[in-house]
């Protein structure tokens, strides 16, 4: 902990935020029953939240800088070469005033519902997951009233950006920064969008996006829709394979996949890349299938595209654990850059989280790779029976006696 604060004091000019910054975290990664302000005062001592409304609304920090120190910080503890998950989460909130809020479908409820919604990327890999960038999202009943924007201290010139939009520009920030992934995944909200896949391939970043069913598929042979192209396909074509572990074991599917004909327009000359479309289809329910547009290095196996597809799970898993353990979803702010300061420090405090576990599975590793291997059993099998064997020992030196 302390190690991960001097990483980040830095950007908090005075001792009073510095030492406020870190009561604050301390308290999100605290036992409070609810991370809202007057329980996190509590936490800390304070006699009541004013400290902590100050620093989330109007004391002078850059939550972006932090942003880029979280991220960082993510990128050295998980390793290189991870995936880059981009997926929406809502905050339910109540009334009209906190920024972006209105009533609009989210996951979080799985209905239409009084809330925020914000953008968000996890980078992850074998050794962990945490999230690493986030947006806002501001329907256009915000972006068109200039004023109550004012009132929420949302800038002049934050204009209105579809989700598909922020998320490239978090695609874009993530990758100039130099930190290593070699995949982006993402749901059919952002699949469906071209323009965020094709900003993947003039990026050279191979990614695997799931699709609606109703996606069409267009080549020099013809236009299909997805669902009727993998309907078409051959009964050899389906191989089971897992993509990943979860709580209960491997998650298994069949899965179907074919390469699409290079495109004339964008692709060089051989081509680097392959298109690909893709399905899954669940084991116990046939008519469950999902589908997937895939961009991957030549000379990948379908085997891989389908590991990055089951990876898109791991970005629930961070709003789960960020928001049962780190208050992602209890902030109490209204205004514009409070939003970003309460996010951006739960995302530092679940950071921590994914850094301490990513250490404790590599000491484990470690441990067991220095234990003792257990004496040989004298037990053999030899065709198809048993047989005890008699180890040969070590002949027995016996010292001279000139020495």
């Amino acid at each position: 902990m302390e190690s991960v604060f001097a990483r980040v004091a830095g950007r908090f000019a005075r001792a009073d935020l510095r030492w406020r910054m870190r009561d604050y975290v301390r308290g999100l990664l605290g036992q409070a029953a609810r991370k809202n302000g007057w329980q996190l005062a509590e936490c800390a001592g304070h006699r009541t939240p004013d400290g902590f409304q100050r620093l989330l609304n109007s004391s002078v920090w850059d939550a972006d800088a932090l942003r880029d120190d979280v991220r960082a910080y993510v990128g050295e503890s998980l390793g290189p070469h991870g995936v880059l998950i981009i997926d929406d989460t809502g905050f339910i909130k109540k009334g009209t005033t906190s920024a972006g809020v209105g009533r609009q479908y989210t996951g979080t409820s799985g209905k239409i519902d009084n809330c925020q919604i914000g953008v968000f990327a996890a980078y992850a890999t074998g050794s962990g997951r945490a999230l690493v960038d986030r947006e806002p999202y501001l329907p256009k009943a915000w972006t068109s009233d200039r004023d109550r924007c004012r009132a929420a201290k949302i800038p002049d010139e934050r204009g209105f950006a579809t989700k598909g939009e922020l998320a490239r520009d978090i695609v874009r920030r993530f990758l100039a920064t130099g930190l290593p992934a070699k995949w982006v995944t993402a749901d059919e909200a952002y699949g469906r969008d071209w323009h965020f896949r094709r900003l993947l391939e003039q990026l050279d970043i191979g990614y695997v996006a799931a699709v609606p069913k109703s996606q069409q598929i267009k080549s020099l042979a013809g236009i299909w829709r997805i669902d009727q192209l993998i309907e078409d396909a051959p009964a050899d074509t389906w191989q089971r394979l897992s993509c990943g572990d979860w709580a209960m074991g491997p998650r298994v599917y069949d899965w179907a996949a074919a390469k699409l004909p290079a495109n004339l327009v964008f692709d060089p000359d051989p081509p680097t890349h392959h298109r690909w479309v893709m399905a899954h289809r669940s084991l116990s329910d046939p008519e469950e299938v999902a589908y997937y547009l895939a961009y991957a290095p030549v000379g990948v196996e379908i085997a891989e595209p389908a590991r990055i597809a089951g990876s898109r799970w791991a970005i629930e898993e961070c709003f789960q654990a960020a928001k049962n353990e780190c208050g992602l979803d209890e902030h109490e702010v209204r205004r514009y850059p409070g939003w970003y300061r309460h996010i951006t420090l739960a995302m530092l405090a679940h950071a921590v989280l994914t850094a301490l576990a990513a250490q404790a599975r590599e000491a484990a590793k470690r441990a067991a790779e220095t234990d003792q291997p257990s004496s040989r059993s004298p037990w053999q099998r030899s065709g198809g029976s048993w047989t005890l064997s008699c180890p040969a020992h070590e002949p027995t030196v016996t010292p001279s006696p000139t020495h």
